[in-house]
Order: C-alpha cells, then sequence, then structure tokens
C-alpha cells in the first residue's frame, strides 16, 4: 500500500495542537477544546528515554485519540530505532509518523515501510541537523519537521536560527510537493516568523494547552498571529 500524498491547502496554515502540555487526566475534554477553536491536526509526542531523556506516550495513547476526534493524528516518534514499532502506531490510528534520522541505520527504509503501513512518513531536523540529512530521501518522504527546540521537554525558548533551513530543505527538495512543519516554542509571537520562514504546519503545545485565555482562544490566537 502506498501512503496517499499529502494534500493541497492553498497557503492554509494548519495548527497542530501538541498534546505534550495538555492535561492528560482531562484528554478527551482538552482535545475536543482544541477541534472546536479549529486546530487542524493533533500531535503526539512519543518519547522512549532513549533517543530523549523523557518517557512519555505510546500507541495506547494514539488508540484512545482516534476513538476520541476525527482530526488527523500527526505522532512524531523521537525513539530509538523507530522500525520496531510502527505497525503498532499505525494500527493505532495515527495518520503521519515522523522519525529522526540519527535514530535509525536505515531512514529510507523506515520511511518506505511508513509509507506501506498507508500513512504519511516524514522526517524529522533537530537544530543541530542540516537539511542536507533529506537530501536522498525525497523519493519516500511525504513531509519534514524542522524542530525549533532541541527535542524532549514542552515548554523550551524558540531557537530562531533555525528558520533558514526551512528554505534551505525546500531549495535541495526542488521538485518535492510535501509539506514542512515547525515544532518548538510556537507562540503568537514566534507563529508570524516560522510562517514567514515557509512553514505549513505550526506545532504547539504549551501555547495552546497551558495559554491562561484558555485552548479554544489559544488556537484562534496562533492563527491569526500565522495569517498577519
Amino acid at each position: 500500500m502506498t501512503a496517499p500524498r499529502p494534500p493541497v491547502y492553498e497557503g492554509h496554515v494548519r495548527i497542530a495542537a501538541s498534546i505534550l502540555s495538555a492535561d492528560l487526566t482531562r484528554l478527551a475534554e482538552a482535545v475536543g477544546a482544541a477541534e472546536r477553536g479549529g486546530a487542524d491536526m493533533i500531535h503526539v509526542d512519543v518519547m522512549d528515554g532513549c533517543f530523549v531523556p523523557p518517557i512519555t506516550m505510546g500507541p495506547v495513547i494514539v488508540e484512545a485519540l482516534r476513538r476520541i476526534t476525527t482530526l488527523p493524528l500527526d505522532v512524531h516518534l523521537m525513539i530509538c530505532r523507530p522500525e520496531r514499532h510502527l505497525e503498532a502506531f499505525a494500527r493505532a490510528g495515527a495518520s503521519s509518523l515522523a522519525v529522526h534520522p540519527e535514530a535509525t541505520a536505515h531512514p529510507h527504509r523506515v520511511l518506505s515501510q511508513i509509507r506501506a503501513l498507508g500513512v504519511q512518513a516524514g522526517i524529522a531536523l533537530n537544530p543541530g541537523t542540516p537539511p542536507e540529512a533529506c537530501a536522498e530521501l525525497g523519493d519516500v518522504l511525504d513531509f519534514a519537521v524542522v524542530m525549533s527546540v532541541n527535542p524532549g521537554y514542552a515548554g523550551q525558548a524558540f531557537l530562531a536560527g533555525v528558520l533558514p533551513k526551512i528554505g534551505r530543505l525546500r531549495a535541495l527538495l526542488a521538485d518535492w510537493s510535501g509539506w514542512v512543519g515547525i515544532d518548538g516554542g510556537i507562540s503568537p509571537q514566534t507563529a508570524g516568523p516560522a510562517v514567514a520562514a515557509g512553514a505549513d504546519v505550526l506545532v504547539a503545545a504549551s501555547a495552546i494547552f497551558n495559554a491562561p485565555l484558555g485552548i479554544e482562544s489559544a488556537v484562534a490566537a496562533l492563527r491569526a498571529a500565522a495569517r498577519s
């Protein structure tokens, strides 16, 4: 099975609400609020205590999310040897799976395996990882995520120095039709520069689920900042 190509959004920047900062005891309520606020995707950060220090959630959470929302589930695998778990996340309901090139000896094979499961395949680039890591992956790559913090923890400060990487990535993959996300430190203050640099998807955790104005209004504020 071949993964579907990413849809064309004609300039519409998508908001991916990352549940890393959500209250997991009220997950359905939090996700429902994000959906009502206009979030386009739900983002799930999977960490194994090996590739990054924390241990977070796994396929069980993805499966629970699939029961409570119809939004695409964008799953970010910050784990060593992700190829061991691809089928479990696909079966749980993931719409897209992103892996890190440093986490596997065979990123091209892993991306091909993700696509064969009928899931969009992506690469996540750490702040210190150059876009050239994607140079030979364009034929199996549906999307790329530029990390604007070092992965592992929510609430970190945005690293503006990674923004030129988005343009370099698009230039490197000149005939590529995938989408580019940015993840880390995204807020109403950083959304505009990220979109101006070429980001199609804004992944936000604390700015949505810890916002004093509430989840629905926080998503709307991000959307307004992206449009401006």
